[in-house]
């Protein structure tokens, strides 16, 4: 039979390049695998991934795509989008179970690696004997922090929103409660319960992949492996493979690639004097957020790089669908749009604009 690793990425596009990235990383040093990558339908409109996918598969023929089928989604009140994520992935579990066993009919399956939202995937590679792996891209040190999750929840009954001192957690400075991520903040919420969840289930993986290396965060990465960061038993062994980075669109294509306007400028900055910004494809802020953001970016003096998104609406609060260009002119606070004389440009990419200021 032939060898293949299977892949297991939340239905939106940021996972998915991630995935094809790390895919793409194993083909290279083991080109006679297949990797299989399982689609899941998505939860909401992100946009559509089926271009993107489309040129994987004509570029990379030992990458395959398996279309998970759709499944009904209960309804829910919860404010975070995660949750129906989640709820998305539990229940396509048969459809995974399924999948895993019709692939494994033609080809010997190594592995079944993860991102963190797949959470109740990994009993299912368990119940087929196929060692289950996650793929965390957020770095060590949030890793860490997620890892760490059980311990702080055993250490009190409130939730942290409830709580104002210092989070003391291995490998990481003294970090307040305040600034807790959003869906960690009440420990009521079904948000919170499925991601306590994940950081068990990650717990008992056969490892987890880091899309990190050890000179960029090695208090974290130390912490993590001593066993620092899951104190009541063993730490899964961690792989730091980063940095991934998905190629351009021109690239992907095999056109020729131009330097972005933003990669002249940077090149013409100090080393290390440049601050870099970006909340992901689904991060957006409110005016006000954004103002603030606008003041303090300004305050520090330095020169920067923001990825600026158009506030949600009043139907949504993230990015569910493809973007227009933000009005810089009516987001900023007064003198600070484009029309300033500040050299402000703005720069457009695949999905974000660029605000280059300095």
């Amino acid at each position: 039979m032939e060898e293949a690793v299977v892949l297991y990425p939340t239905p939106a596009i940021g996972h998915l390049i991630s995935m094809v990235e790390l895919a793409k990383l194993i083909l290279t040093h083991h080109p006679s695998l297949t990797i299989h990558i399982l689609i899941a339908p998505q939860p909401y409109n992100a946009g559509s991934t089926a271009p993107y996918i489309a040129t994987v598969s004509t570029t990379t023929p030992s990458i395959t795509f398996h279309y998970l089928p759709n499944v009904s989604l209960p309804p829910t009140s919860s404010p975070h989008h995660e949750t129906l994520t989640f709820e998305l992935l539990r229940l396509n579990n048969p459809n995974l179970h399924q999948s895993l066993l019709s692939i494994s009919k033609t080809y010997n399956i190594h592995a079944l690696i993860m991102d963190s939202f797949c959470s109740h995937a990994l009993s299912i590679a368990v119940n087929l004997n196929i060692p289950g792996y996650y793929f965390y891209t957020s770095g060590a040190g949030f890793l860490a922090y997620f890892l760490y999750l059980l311990t702080m929840h055993k250490t009190t009954t409130k939730s942290f929103k409830d709580l104002n001192t210092l989070l003391d957690i291995p490998g990481l400075p003294p970090i307040s409660t305040s600034d807790t991520p959003k869906p960690l903040l009440d420990r009521n919420e079904k948000i919170y319960e499925n991601i306590l969840d994940c950081s068990v289930s990650t717990v008992k993986s056969a490892g987890i992949i880091v899309n990190t290396f050890e000179s960029l965060e090695p208090r974290a990465i130390k912490a993590i492996s001593d066993g620092l960061c899951v104190p009541e038993g063993p730490t899964p062994p961690i792989y730091c493979l980063g940095p991934l980075i998905a190629p351009s669109s021109n690239e992907r294509s095999g056109g020729e690639e131009a330097v972005p306007e933003c990669l002249r400028w940077l090149d013409l900055q100090p080393s290390g004097s440049v601050v870099y910004l970006c909340f992901g494809s689904l991060g957006v802020f409110s005016m006000e957020q954004l103002e603030e953001i606008a003041i303090g970016l300004e305050r520090s003096g330095l020169r920067f790089l923001w990825v600026v998104r158009n506030p949600p609406t009043q139907e949504h609060s993230l990015a569910v669908t493809a973007q227009s260009e933000p009005d810089l002119d009516l987001l900023l606070p007064p003198g600070r749009g484009p029309s300033v004389s500040k050299m402000m440009r703005r720069l457009q990419s695949e999905r974000e604009d660029l605000l280059v200021w300095h």
